[in-house]
């Protein structure tokens, strides 16, 4: 389950957060369309209009690929 939430590159020198952490609790965010959401304290952070274009980029060509 590691591989959700941390990309490492091929010579094992950096490691990357896939996921957003939370300014309040410092755990894991949920990424939902438009926000981000903590489970753990509630705290929510509204994505930009980017972002939403972003994330609908990615789920396309998920799907061709499919």
């Amino acid at each position: 389950m590691a591989y959700e939430y941390y990309n490492v590159d091929k010579d094992y020198k950096k490691i990357t957060l896939l996921k957003r952490k939370c300014p309040r609790c410092n755990s894991f965010m949920a990424d939902h369309y438009d926000r981000y959401a903590c489970g753990k304290c509630g705290y929510t952070a509204f994505k930009t209009q980017e972002e939403k274009t972003k994330g609908k980029s990615k789920t396309k060509k998920a799907a061709k690929k499919k």
